[in-house]
């Protein structure tokens, strides 16, 4: 982290800069076997393709609020930090029927749909797979997003002041949440190279925090681990040490 980063999306252009090649996410779900490595550069390319889909074909703005209806996952990641590209507020968790956009995992379609603004739905699938059949009403996030630029550069500066993030009730600004994460990260003892292991939900701020910011703000990286209940112990130790696991948060 540089005393310049005062947004998330400032947080990954420096780790970018940084080192573009360590890894920044590795994604296990223990209900399908699923493990994916993605480095900052890989994770930042997807940041970007998803960053100029909400900004270009969804046409959101700074000040738009997102209503995000996603469990931990690599792609929920990506998400946050496209938001943060744009200016986008997510409400993690929010109620659809207020928020101008909703992105929504495969178990909340329902829920989603009381959504009056564009709505993108994500099948979840191993390597980024779409939808068998896309759900009617909905964008395919997995169809759409390949085709975007790699490059994003937003129509307006985002103000760090702004409000970035609602979960939990607390709704926080860019540069707030940042310097929360900033502090976890020193709470943890999170340094550039630490690896810290996380089956916390993103229903709350500490899923969050452990499961990407606390890492970003720190040169560290994340092992985000989803249904991790299923895993058995002897399994989770031989993981922490193939993962050269540092910390854990569960």
């Amino acid at each position: 982290m540089n005393s310049t980063d005062r947004t998330p999306a400032d947080l990954l252009r420096s780790a970018l800069a940084t080192d573009p090649a360590r890894p920044l996410v590795t994604f296990y779900d223990d209900a399908t076997g699923e493990r994916v490595e993605l480095s900052v550069a890989t994770f930042a390319n997807w940041v970007s393709k998803t960053a100029n889909l909400l900004q270009g074909d969804l046409a959101a703005a700074p000040g738009d609020r997102l209503a995000l209806l996603l469990p931990a996952h690599w792609q929920s990641a990506v998400w946050l930090l496209a938001c943060s590209s744009v200016g986008v507020t997510v409400e993690v968790g929010g109620d659809p029927a207020g928020a101008d956009l909703v992105v929504s995992g495969p178990d909340t379609l329902d829920a989603a749909r009381a959504c009056r603004g564009e709505r993108v739905a994500l099948a979840l699938r191993p390597l980024g797979g779409r939808f068998p059949r896309p759900p009617e009403g909905f964008m395919d996030y997995a169809v759409e997003v390949p085709g975007q630029g790699d490059r994003f550069a937003p129509f307006a500066p985002v103000d760090p002041d702004e409000s970035a993030l609602v979960v939990g009730g607390v709704e926080m600004s860019a540069a707030q949440l940042v310097a929360r994460a900033s502090a976890d990260a020193v709470e943890r003892g999170l340094t550039p190279g630490s690896r810290l292991l996380s089956g916390l939900a993103y229903d709350s701020w500490d899923g969050l925090s452990a499961g990407l910011y606390a890492p970003l703000a720190s040169g560290a990286s994340v092992v985000l681990c989803r249904n991790l209940r299923k895993l058995p112990a002897e399994a989770l130790e031989q993981r922490v040490k193939s993962e050269r696991v540092t910390d854990r948060a569960m």
